[in-house]
């Protein structure tokens, strides 16, 4: 297979492995001229350093609308330079990393929020009642107004409220972490969806090149024959 010199970096690829200048973007081929002065339209780069170059750009269209590069789109940019997946578990991976106050958290809210809960929770109450009521037994242990039972509701709703508020807190937690996901997901969708409009846009425009070499043969190819016919 032919091979041909990358104009940037010097080194020796295939033919089909460089791209050339007709398939850039202009805001792409800027940033090469202003590192290689003598760069224009017939030049050749080679795919490494296309990739450096495309996420200077990528870096600098995200700075244009955020106006600083954060940690996220850090990370969005790496993971198109490295080819990585960008996509992850949030309900997987925050569970691996609960404490065991955490898990504790989540079962007492998930069990005080249930049906389960409020059935149980009425029947000690009505039965609490029904045995200090006077008429089933002649000296209650917590005889009316139940001072005993609202000092035990009184802590089971302090107790309860904190532990609530952690499982809520851990949530929030979650649901953030998740929310920047789906920002690194979205972000690095439309910086692919461009990088493939680039593509086609190089691919369309080297067929056209080729066409346009094989318009030119054949048109000399025509001279020869009617130069011959003469």
């Amino acid at each position: 297979m032919e091979t041909q010199t990358c104009d940037i970096c010097g080194h020796e690829f295939p033919g089909s492995e460089l791209i050339t200048g007709h398939g850039i973007r202009h805001e792409i081929e800027n940033l090469i001229a202003r590192d290689h002065p003598d760069w224009n339209d017939f030049k050749r780069i080679c795919r490494n350093d296309f990739d450096v170059y495309r996420n200077q750009y990528i870096s600098s269209i995200i700075e244009e609308e955020t106006g600083s590069i954060r940690e996220l789109e850090r990370a969005v940019i790496k993971s198109i330079g490295d080819n990585e997946l960008i996509v992850e578990n949030i309900n997987r991976s925050h569970s691996e990393r609960m404490t065991l106050g955490e898990t504790i958290s989540d079962t007492v809210a998930r069990f005080g929020g249930s049906w389960k809960f409020i059935i149980l929770f009425f029947a000690v109450l009505a039965a609490w009642i029904g045995v200090n009521s006077g008429f089933l037994i002649s000296k209650p242990f917590d005889p009316f107004p139940y001072i005993l039972m609202n000092l035990i509701l009184s802590c089971l709703a302090a107790i309860q409220a904190p532990i609530i508020m952690m499982s809520q807190n851990r949530q929030e937690a979650k649901d953030r972490i998740r929310s920047e996901n789906d920002y690194k997901v979205n972000l690095k969708s439309e910086i692919e969806i461009r990088t493939l409009h680039e593509k086609v846009d190089h691919l369309l425009l080297d067929q056209w090149a080729r066409m346009m070499k094989i318009q030119e043969i054949q048109i000399e190819i025509l001279e020869e024959i009617r130069g011959k016919l003469k």
